[in-house]
């Protein structure tokens, strides 16, 4: 021992359990990661369905809506769900 640390082959080995920095997370969460990941491909899949519609898909605090050309939204509604949108889009 040299210095208070195992010495192999010469050189000074210290053997230290990383510290997470403070704020990190501690475990990753990966419950639901794979819903998440289905329902961000859904919305894509519909946005480029309305798009090849002239139509434009946007989200908001109340749910989605579904813009036309001309800015105005379909139906004056701001709080479609994806199934309401997937309804509304003809099928490709």
């Amino acid at each position: 021992m040299k210095g208070g640390y195992p010495v192999q082959d010469g050189i000074p080995r210290r053997q230290q359990r990383l510290v997470a920095a403070p704020g990190a997370e501690k475990a990753r969460d990966w419950i639901g990661a794979n819903d998440t990941k289905t329902e961000k491909l859904r919305r894509q899949t519909l946005r480029r369905r309305a798009r090849a519609e002239g139509l434009e898909l946007r989200n908001s605090a109340y749910g989605y809506a579904l813009i036309d050309a001309a800015r105005h939204p379909i139906e004056d509604r701001h709080d479609l769900s994806l199934d309401e949108v997937e309804s509304r889009l003809a099928p490709s």
